[in-house]
């Protein structure tokens, strides 16, 4: 089992953004990443984003919009993931071909996307019939964990930021988002996250005697162009949500 290790999740196509992570991840003198998945979709530099990710080897899981990238005629995606398709070269989408849902590491970890049964499920937050987003309830957090050995779990997709104790000290860590810090969605019902801070958001973990040790992460960066090909690409809301972690 890794002793010490960076969590980064839903990088999105923001470059400039995982650069900076990474940069950050250096300067601590890590060599273990794990990455939970969406690493290209969206209207930012996906190609300069598998550029990068070629380069660094990691422990690497899909998220939710990496299998529709690879399930979806590219006439039916969504414009998040066509404009990240038409950009990404083969050896990225071979890259993705190769990646599990989930990654198991004996009963000390489980990294999932969104949840161990759902990558376009929310484990740490509800959204309700109005929209709005708040955190679950603990006992519906632990039971999506109930028959699962592990004692420590990591999520994303929700982009926000979050550890939530469990039964037995069992922890669930989502790092939140490097790349995209708020968004809006339609299902289950129209919504929105805001992380509410534009820096680029992962998380270092590290065995100590007394438990796992979780270090949220926030590293500014220069988000410009990041918001200009979000603006070139019609999408005003992604060039906020870079800029301002809000939409």
């Amino acid at each position: 089992m890794i002793e010490r290790f960076a969590v980064i999740a839903d990088i999105h196509g923001n470059a400039d953004a995982l650069s900076a992570v990474l940069a950050d991840i250096d300067l601590l003198g890590l060599s273990e990443i794990i990455g939970l998945g969406d690493y290209f979709s969206g209207p930012l530099d996906a190609a300069g984003t598998a550029r990068i990710l070629a380069g660094r080897p990691m422990r690497a899981i899909r998220g939710n919009h990496d299998r529709y990238l690879l399930s979806h005629a590219p006439g039916n995606m969504g414009d998040s993931d066509r404009t990240a398709f038409d950009q990404l070269p083969d050896a990225a989408m071979q890259w993705l071909e190769g990646l599990s849902p989930f990654l198991s590491l004996g009963e000390d970890l489980l990294a999932c996307h969104g949840t161990p049964y759902d990558d376009n499920s929310y484990w740490a937050e509800t959204v309700g019939t109005d929209g709005r987003v708040t955190p679950k309830d603990p006992d519906e957090i632990e039971e999506i964990a109930d028959d699962l050995p592990h004692a420590l779990f990591l999520c994303g997709h929700s982009h926000l930021p979050r550890v939530t104790q469990m039964s037995g000290g069992r922890l669930l860590v989502n790092p939140g988002s490097v790349g995209c810090p708020a968004y809006r969605d339609e299902l289950p019902v129209p919504h929105k996250m805001e992380a509410g801070c534009a820096h680029a958001s992962y998380a270092v973990l590290e065995r100590s005697r007394d438990g796992w040790r979780v270090d949220l992460r926030l590293v500014p960066y220069d988000s410009t162009r990041m918001a200009s090909l979000a603006r070139g690409h019609g999408r005003e809301d992604w060039a906020r949500a870079v800029e301002c972690g809000r939409v």
